[in-house]
């Protein structure tokens, strides 16, 4: 019975299926690759400066570290900043032992011109900071700082090295970890890392040399110390601290940092080979190259900073085995590559890389092929089996690789890590055959309508159907070595013209997938829903080259009406973004205008409505105008002349109210001539009675 799923899943189909085939790579992809150009790249544009500078002398040393060990060519220039830091730094006798211990540190990159006499300064404070140390950050700075005088002058010792070397080693702990200082009783790795860097520097600065059983017993201290390495799945091996009273918690990129930095500044100067299984060295790279490309500056020098510890240590150099691709086409024939590098990716010394065995993934049969060895191409440097061995079809493997060292000196320099597992998928073009789509007749099982199908073209079938009946796609599949081949996907899909979708799971049977829907029973689930049902295939797997999501056509269902209860179609959702859409275009239709008279009869009317006006002047020319009583006063004349230019002022305002001002317009300016109007002519008409009532009394 094929499956039904919620439609809400048909509308990420595409989305889904392409994400499945990349998470299903990228999951079992997870071996290790070497230092590559993206750490480049993001040492460039962590480490930038501001305005020329960096923000601390630290910050500045690390940023030359990474940029000198990465072997950076196009980087920041600030060779000229950081000269005028260390200089400020070393001619200043209030800076922090821990400035002018940086501040050495990136003079021993840079090389500035420091003189005898700032020299000579230097190693006098050193000399009584170590005399007066009290914690081991205070021994780690102030003996790190003459051993890099000593790398610049050469001519610098400690007196009493045995003492300052008991002194350090009193901040030990029985379970190989350190106390930053005796008031602290938290132990830490972190801590341990510094100790050991602290004292290779000791043994450095010793004149005449240290006594050796003192630094025998450190050997012990570190076989300790890595008994409580911490492991992941992977075999990536780091340490990691608890909070630690009086100084920050370090994470456990920084505190293995710390670690692999003593480790292998102690084991440059001790004779004696320290007793560490190099299988813990290789499980420390593996640790650093696992964290892949860091996103912050501080994170990134640690990583690099101790493969370069790695890259040339006394211990034991790792050798890292890689793939340029995990991919391998069956159909185009791809060659198998492997490379064999350092941790910074250096050229490994001669040796031979062993193909001991392919077996398929998940599964717990013999190999597939036999142990054979890969051709080394001197041009690129890499290792190489051309053919892939017949067995290998499409599908997902893992290929078990082994180096073995030509030399066998070699073996006590570097370590390999033993037989390396590689997840490897073989991918191919599939064949797809006997791609069918057919209705069929519900009783009998008869072919009504059959048609062919091209899945690696263009399809566009037109088929109709009612619910007595059922619908039947079958397609065959075989990968190109002829045999059957199951994809990850394969699912047909009904679109309703109203949206609705629906998703089946085409099942197989070997080589032949088949789905049979019967409308009859999925009438419910199809919510009664008549009409056009688009119909898409989509098959797919991540070894599949092409894989498809295919438009085969139509089908035209006539299904019954839903009873009075059928389970409506749940609404669709609304795209959020449909608002901001175009809106859809409003139509209205105006009135259609009255009738209007003849023009000739209009203006007949407006010729009627001067007359009164033309009746008014002819009235004034005959009754004669009279100015006796216009006032001869300066004042009360200017009052009267204002009063009849605002009689004048309201009539043309009439005039233009019918021209081209509206009612508002008009009522406004009529409000402000008429205030104008009623105060003159009030003191107009006062003055007028005030002479008429002279006139009388005389």
């Amino acid at each position: 019975m094929p499956t039904n799923l919620n439609f809400e899943m048909a509308r990420s189909l595409v989305g889904f299926t392409v994400l499945l085939l990349f998470l299903s790579i990228c999951e079992s992809t997870s071996f290790f690759q070497p230092i590559s150009d993206s750490h480049r790249s993001a040492a460039v544009e962590l480490f930038s400066p501001d305005h020329g500078s960096f923000k601390s002398l630290e910050e500045t040393y690390e940023a030359l570290r990474t940029f000198d060990v990465l072997g950076i060519e196009k980087k920041p220039d600030v060779t000229a900043t950081a000269c005028r830091l260390v200089s400020e730094t070393v001619g200043s006798s209030s800076s922090t032992l821990k400035d002018l211990f940086y501040a050495l540190k990136a003079n021993s990159i840079v090389k500035c011109k420091i003189n005898d006499k700032a020299y000579q300064g230097i190693i006098t404070r050193l000399n009584a900071a170590v005399d007066g140390a009290s914690s081991l950050p205070d021994f780690y700075y102030s003996v790190g700082g003459l051993l890099l005088v000593k790398g610049s002058k050469g001519d610098v010792h400690l007196a009493d090295a045995d003492g300052i070397f008991r002194s350090v080693k009193a901040f030990r702990q029985s379970d190989g970890r350190w106390r930053f200082s005796s008031n602290s009783p938290e132990s830490s790795a972190f801590a341990a890392g510094i100790a050991l860097e602290t004292l290779a520097g000791v043994v450095s600065l010793a004149s005449p040399e240290l006594d050796q059983s003192l630094i025998s017993t450190l050997n012990s201290d570190i076989s300790k110390l890595f008994d409580s390495i911490e492991k992941y799945d992977d075999g990536a091996l780091y340490f990691d601290d608890k909070l630690v009273d009086g100084h920050d918690h370090q994470g456990p990129l920084a505190t293995t940092s710390s670690v692999v930095r003593g480790l292998t500044a102690f084991a440059a100067v001790t004779d004696e080979r320290l007793n560490i299984p190099s299988n813990k060295i290789f499980g420390l790279a593996n640790f650093f190259l696992g964290i892949g490309v860091p996103g912050d500056a501080k994170d990134l020098f640690n990583q690099i900073d101790s493969l370069a510890c790695l890259e040339s240590n006394r211990v034991s150099i790792p050798l890292i085995l890689s793939l340029p691709s995990t991919v391998l086409s069956v159909t185009k024939e791809d060659s198998l590559q492997v490379n064999v590098n350092t941790v910074l990716g250096s050229n490994a010394p001669p040796l031979t890389v062993k193909l001991v065995g392919v077996f398929t993934s998940g599964s717990k049969a013999a190999s597939l092929v036999e142990s054979q060895e890969l051709v080394f191409d001197d041009g690129t440097g890499m290792y190489n089996l051309n053919n892939l061995p017949k067995s290998i079809d499409v599908g997902s493997y893992t290929f078990v690789f082994e180096i073995v060292l030509h030399e066998p000196e070699h073996e006590k320099i570097y370590v390999t890590g033993g037989q390396k597992k590689v997840p490897i998928f073989a991918s191919g073009l599939i064949k797809i055959e006997n791609a069918e789509i057919a209705v069929l007749d519900s009783d009998l099982g008869s072919i009504e309508t059959q048609k062919k199908l091209d899945l690696a073209g263009q399809n566009a079938v037109s088929l109709s159907a009612n619910h007595l009946q059922k619908l039947r796609v079958s397609f065959k599949l075989t990968t190109p070595h002829g045999l059957a081949f199951k994809p990850h996907q394969a699912l047909l899909k009904l679109r309703h013209e109203s949206k609705v979708e629906h998703i089946f799971v085409v099942g197989n049977s070997g080589k032949q997938f088949e789905i049979v829907l019967n409308f009859l029973g999925l009438v419910e689930k199809f919510f009664y829903l008549s009409g056009r049902y688009d119909i898409e295939l989509a098959v797919g797997d991540a070894v599949m080259e092409n894989s498809l999501l295919r438009a085969i056509g139509h089908i035209e269902l006539d299904l019954p009406e839903p009873p009075e209860k059928a389970t409506r179609p749940p609404p669709q959702p609304v795209d959020p973004y449909s608002r901001y859409g175009p809106k859809a275009e409003i139509t209205h239709i105006f009135r259609a205008p009255e009738k209007r008279p003849p023009k000739e009869l209009s203006l007949a009317f407006l010729g009627l409505t001067f007359l009164p006006l033309l009746g008014f002047l002819i009235g004034l020319l005959r009754l004669g105008v009279n100015l006796k009583n216009f006032p001869s006063n300066t004042v009360p004349a200017t009052f009267a002349t204002l009063f009849h230019v605002s009689i004048g002022a309201v009539l043309s305002l009439y005039v233009l109210f019918w021209l081209k001002l509206d009612i508002f317009q008009t009522l406004k300016l009529l409000g402000f001539l008429g205030v104008i109007l009623v105060l003159v002519g009030h003191r107009v008409l006062s003055y007028l009675a005030a002479t008429s009532a002279k006139l009388k009394s005389a």
